[in-house]
């Protein structure tokens, strides 16, 4: 290993853009067994755990991921070919690493923090890395450990079957404890499965894992809302914990005129219709086909929003964001991919009013032109409004939680954004009922909702006696 001067960093091979907006399809291809191990063998294997607890300037890929993987370890079995024990090492501390090597950012996490990363040589790839011995172990056989069913002895409900429902269902049933998840759409995966697109993320991989869960002993209930076929009063009395993985289902309004006009839609409704289209072959129910289409905001879902309404054959698409391109909050190469698929950027416009015709149907936009003044506050230029035209305009401005009304059965604690409170082991202020990722954090990143689900499900087997130190297994 530590071939890092011989053996130059790779990224995935990237399908052309002509081809690639043709379908769903995962635009990036998995790394091949040679690309595998070349990027492995860059790593320096730090001595990241003789560091531990000191005081230390230093980071490593390690510290850098939320979860703290031991990168270095499984690392060091892809190079040698030995991927169970690298799937192993992997899915040890993670709920579904093979997901979040395709999600996660890397970029201010693991990657940021390498060692490599601070010099010329730039840091391994470690995301694709972890991807790839993933596949091929399962590929080989392997399969994660569930815990054994006849062991278990509590029972737990989850609530949401997103992100950090997920890993809390993963890590507690690994502790030895039953779970029954409770999911309100007809299909599992939440914020995975409807508002990541196909294109990043195959729902093919979420659903296997689902798959291992329940052949592991999961209980899954689908359709099924809380607050309107169960209600959570009845969650707690029936199980001796529960956990809530609500999400934050609410799209940000942009704070414009004829906001409600049709041809108005919210991100995650166009994001949930195409993934739902998509996986029941009703591709021709469009709800942008042939139409002009500006998407409003400048994250990654925004980028999300555009690049699926390339996929719907809109006549033109484009992307209306307040501020400068540098000042975007997405990912720079998410960016780079909507401009090869054709998307148009109109940078520092303000969005004013939809314009609409007499049946309150959208037909164009009143944008602004901004700047920022000497106090770096975004301002607008008097007598600067210009019209767009436009057939359907989408809103991808973030995402706030939702006051649900069944918190009240509890008397569950509300912060001021309507996210609940919890303590430092994920509880809320009713004992037995705990939550975590966004309905806790707001909008993040989904790494952040799988530690919340894995903290939650320690400090729960703890407090339920079936399990004396959580990290046994990591």
């Amino acid at each position: 290993m530590r071939e890092y001067k011989t053996v130059a960093k790779a990224y995935p091979k990237k399908r052309p853009a002509k081809e690639r907006t043709q379908d769903y399809y995962p635009i990036y291809h998995n790394f091949e067994e040679n690309e595998a191990k070349a990027q492995a063998s860059r790593c320096l294997q730090c001595p990241i755990d003789l560091l531990r607890g000191l005081e230390s300037e230093f980071t490593f890929c390690r510290t850098g991921c939320p979860l703290n993987n031991n990168i270095p370890r499984w690392l060091k079995k892809t190079y040698e070919h030995d991927y169970t024990s690298a799937f192993e090492l992997s899915n040890a501390r993670s709920p579904f690493p093979e997901i979040l090597g395709r999600v996660c950012p890397k970029k201010g996490l693991c990657e940021s923090a390498c060692t490599l990363e601070k010099t010329s040589y730039h840091a391994v790839s470690i995301g694709n890395v972890e991807v790839y011995l993933n596949e091929k172990a399962i590929e080989e056989g392997a399969v994660p450990f569930y815990g054994r069913a006849n062991e278990r002895t509590f029972k737990v409900a989850v609530v949401g079957s997103g992100p950090a429902g997920l890993s809390c269902a993963t890590f507690l049933l690994r502790a030895g404890i039953d779970v029954e998840l409770y999911e309100r759409e007809n299909r599992v995966g939440g914020l995975l499965m409807y508002g990541i697109p196909n294109f990043k993320l195959p729902k093919s991989v979420i659903l296997r894992r689902f798959e291992w869960m329940k052949n592991a002993g999961m209980k899954v209930h689908l359709n099924t809302e809380v607050g309107k076929d169960v209600s959570l009063s009845e969650l707690q009395e029936k199980f001796d914990a529960v956990f809530l993985g609500l999400g934050v289902p609410l799209g940000r309004s942009a704070g414009m005129e004829n906001e409600d006009a049709k041809g108005v839609h919210h991100v995650m409704e166009l994001l949930t219709q195409t993934q739902k289209n998509l996986l029941d072959h009703a591709l021709q129910q469009s709800i942008l086909r042939d139409k002009h289409v500006i998407v409003i905001g400048g994250g990654d879902s925004a980028m999300d929003a555009l690049r699926t309404a390339i996929r719907h054959k809109a006549k033109s698409v484009t992307c209306v964001y307040r501020r400068d391109e540098a000042s975007m909050p997405g990912s720079k190469a998410e960016v780079v991919n909507a401009k090869e698929e054709g998307v148009q950027f109109i940078f520092n416009a303000l969005p004013k009013k939809a314009l609409v015709d007499e049946n309150r149907q959208v037909v164009g936009l009143e944008i602004l032109e901004t700047y920022l003044d000497e106090n770096n506050r975004l301002q607008t230029k008097e007598q600067s409004t210009q019209t767009l035209s436009a057939d359907s305009i989408v809103l991808a401005l973030g995402f706030e939680a939702k006051r649900f009304s069944f918190y009240e059965e509890l008397d569950l604690a509300v912060g001021r954004s309507n996210t609940l409170i919890v303590d430092e082991n994920k509880e809320t202020s009713h004992p037995f009922v705990f939550a975590g990722g966004d309905v806790v954090r707001g909008a993040n990143l989904v790494v952040n909702a799988a530690l919340d689900g894995r903290e939650a499900a320690f400090a729960i087997a703890k407090k339920l006696g079936a399990l004396s130190d959580p990290y046994f297994n990591l």
